[in-house]
C-alpha cells in the first residue's frame, strides 16, 4: 500500500529517473557503412585522353556473393579463386595488343547488401587485389541482394543497401555532379577509347527519372567516337535459368518494354547482366531504315555465388510480335548446362579490335567451353 501523501514524492522521483536515463541516452545513434574500396593508383584517363584507344579488353562478371557460412564470416572462397585467375589472364595480356583496361561487374556483391560486415570481410578485400595489385578501375553495377528487390528508387528498404554500396564504391564510381553520373543513383557512365559503357540500376527499371537520364546519355553521345555502347545491369530480358524460362521477373518485364526499344533505337552493341548464376548468351537482330544490325545479350552470372541449373526457355511470341515492325529476332546463342556442375563459376573477356568484339569465356576453375568446344569467338561487325 501506498501512503497518499507520499504520491507526489514518488512521481517525482520517478520523473528524476526518466530524466536521468535519457540524459544518458548518446545524442546520436551511430550507423557504420561498408569502407570505401582503395582505387587504382592511376585512374581510368579521362574520355579525351583516350579518345584515339581502339585496341584493348575489358573483363566482366556478375555475382560475386556468397551464403550465410561465408558472407560476413571469411573471405568469399569462390570469388578468390576467380580472382586469382582474372589476375593471371591481365598478367598474360599485358605484352598484347589488346591490355586489360578495366573490369565490370553485374552486381551482387553479398548477400546481404545492408550489412557492412559481409562488404568489409568478404568482398571488399578481393576487389582491391584487383585495383590495388593489378591497378586495374573497377566499376559495379547493383542487383537485388546489394540493394533489395523492391522496384521503387524512394523506397526506404533501399537505403541501407545503397548506403553501403555508395560508400564501397565512393572511390570508384563518378562522383555526384558528375555529366557521368546520375546524382543521387547508382547509375553512370565511363567512356574509354571507342567504348562506351552505361551501368543501371535494373532494380527500378521503371523509374522516369532513371530512364530520362540513360536516354539523353545515349541521344547526346558522340557515335563516330563511341562505336561501341555496352550497357551493364543486373537482371537479363531474356533468361533460361531458375529467374527465366517461363517466369517472367517484374524488372525483365519491364526491360523489354522500356529499354530494348531504346537500345535498339540508339544501336548499343551488348548488354552484360548477371542474375542467373549461369552463361548465355542471346543475340538479337533487328532492322533500323532497312539496314539489320544485332545486340548481343550476354548473362554472366558465375562470379562466386551457388551456380544455377537450365529450367527452359522464355516464351518470346508477345515481345516478338510487339516488335514486328522492327523485324526483331532472337537467337539463343549459348544455352546454360542441364545441372549446376554444368555452369561453372566463370567471367567473360571482351575484346576490342577497331569496330569488331570477340568474346572469351574463362572457367574459375578449369577450361570453360560453351561455343561449341570453344572458349572464345568472334562477334561479327555491328551490322549483320
Amino acid at each position: 500500500m501506498v501512503i497518499r501523501g507520499a504520491l507526489p514524492v514518488l512521481f517525482a522521483a520517478v520523473a528524476c529517473l526518466g530524466t536521468a536515463l535519457v540524459a544518458q541516452e548518446p545524442a546520436s545513434i551511430s550507423v557504420r557503412y561498408a569502407r570505401p574500396i582503395e582505387p587504382p593508383a592511376a585512374p581510368l584517363p579521362s574520355e579525351d585522353a583516350s579518345a584515339g584507344v581502339t585496341k584493348f579488353s575489358f573483363f566482366a562478371y556478375g555475382d560475386s556473393r556468397g551464403t550465410a557460412t561465408t558472407d560476413g564470416h571469411v573471405l568469399n572462397p569462390t570469388h578468390s579463386r576467380l580472382m586469382d585467375v582474372l589476375l593471371a589472364k591481365v598478367e598474360e595480356r599485358a605484352s598484347t595488343p589488346f591490355p586489360a583496361r578495366f573490369v565490370v561487374q553485374s552486381g551482387d556483391a553479398a548477400l546481404r547488401g545492408a550489412n557492412a560486415e559481409q562488404w568489409d570481410v568478404s568482398f571488399s578485400p578481393i576487389i582491391e587485389r584487383l585495383t590495388k595489385r593489378a591497378g586495374l578501375p573497377y566499376f559495379f553495377g547493383v542487383g537485388n541482394h546489394d540493394v533489395t528487390s523492391v522496384p521503387t528508387a524512394g523506397d526506404p528498404s533501399r537505403e541501407p543497401g545503397l548506403r553501403n554500396v555508395f560508400s564501397a564504391m565512393s572511390k570508384l564510381m563518378p562522383p555526384d555532379g558528375s555529366p557521368r553520373r546520375l546524382s543521387g543513383y547508382p547509375t553512370y557512365a565511363v567512356g574509354y577509347g571507342n567504348v562506351f559503357v552505361l551501368s543501371i540500376d535494373s532494380n527500378i527499371a521503371a523509374d522516369t527519372v532513371q530512364l530520362a537520364w540513360v536516354t539523353g546519355q545515349l541521344r547526346n553521345l558522340d557515335r563516330a567516337r563511341y562505336r561501341h555502347v555496352i550497357v551493364v545491369f543486373h537482371h537479363p530480358p531474356f533468361s533460361s535459368g531458375p529467374h527465366g524460362g517461363a517466369v517472367v521477373e517484374p524488372p525483365a518485364a519491364v526491360l523489354r518494354d522500356l529499354y530494348l526499344p531504346l537500345f535498339r533505337q540508339h544501336h548499343v552493341r551488348m548488354i552484360i547482366t548477371g542474375h542467373e548464376h549461369l552463361f548465355e548468351h542471346w543475340i538479337e537482330r533487328y532492322s533500323d531504315n532497312g539496314t539489320r544490325y544485332r545486340m548481343d545479350q550476354i548473362v554472366s552470372g558465375g562470379g562466386g555465388a551457388p551456380t544455377y541449373a537450365y529450367h527452359g526457355e522464355p516464351d518470346l511470341s508477345a515481345y516478338l510480335q510487339k516488335n514486328a515492325a522492327e523485324n526483331v529476332s532472337l537467337e539463343h546463342v549459348v544455352k546454360p548446362g542441364a545441372t549446376p556442375a554444368d555452369n561453372p563459376h566463370h567471367f567473360i573477356v571482351i575484346q576490342v579490335d577497331g569496330d569488331r568484339l570477340s568474346i572469351e569465356v574463362v572457367g574459375a576453375a578449369a577450361p570453360f567451353a560453351p561455343y561449341n568446344g570453344r572458349s572464345r569467338i568472334d562477334l561479327v561487325d555491328r551490322v549483320s
